[in-house]
């Protein structure tokens, strides 16, 4: 990788590390303000889509700027592991503002956080993945190992939201929704993942070819 998209992942990543950890501080103040604890903040901080994706990007970017040291730099750096991240957080910007950004007016601190891990870190890792992500290892079929992760995450949200009654967005808020028509919305969000997928793969692929 070129020396010039290494330092580009370095900022992006350290860019990214600050805004985790702004949310994380901002998260405890308030859950302390509330008579929580500190493990509640960070139970409550580590439930939403964004956070964990972004985590990932932060990981991501960090792989690259470090290059393939360690089994962990080496996992996030492979190309199919940073288009799937791609694919996350291209979804958390469209998500939020489509759905969610007119639910609130965040000022100050936390104004900076929410457009850092919104706007922010999403163009920058998109750039990222355009200008130093090898693609000609990609192929169609890992689409599908890509929706593993949100998958995932949908199974972790409506487990812990059994568990306490909290889930952390109103399309999956089996409380206020009932199963079924979270689960719709679950598709629906999951059929968004393929879609971005696709077209991922797809500009991946034709630039692959345009440099070979």
């Amino acid at each position: 990788m070129a020396n010039r998209h290494r330092a580009l992942a370095a900022i992006a990543a350290l860019l990214g590390w600050f805004a985790l950890v702004l949310q994380l501080s901002l998260t405890i103040q308030l859950t302390l303000a509330r008579s929580g604890s500190v493990a509640s903040a960070l139970w409550l901080w580590i439930g939403y889509f964004t956070i964990t994706t972004n985590l990932l990007v932060a990981m991501a970017l960090s792989a690259r700027a470090i290059g393939p040291r360690g089994q962990i730099n080496r996992f996030f750096g492979r190309p199919d592991v940073q288009s799937m991240v791609a694919m996350s957080i291209v979804i958390v910007s469209l998500v939020y503002n489509l759905l969610l950004r007119g639910l609130w007016q965040p000022q100050g601190w936390q104004w900076l956080a929410d457009v850092t891990l919104h706007d922010v870190m999403p163009l920058l890792f998109v750039v990222h993945w355009w200008l130093a992500v090898p693609k000609a290892s990609l192929h169609w079929w890992q689409i599908g190992f890509w929706q593993i992760y949100p998958a995932a995450y949908f199974v972790y949200v409506l487990i812990r939201g059994a568990a306490n009654g909290w889930y952390p967005y109103p399309f999956i808020d089996v409380a206020t929704l009932g199963y079924p028509r979270v689960l719709v919305n679950a598709l629906a969000v999951m059929l968004a993942f393929v879609v971005v997928a696709a077209l991922l793969m797809a500009l991946g692929r034709w630039q692959a070819r345009r440099s070979s």
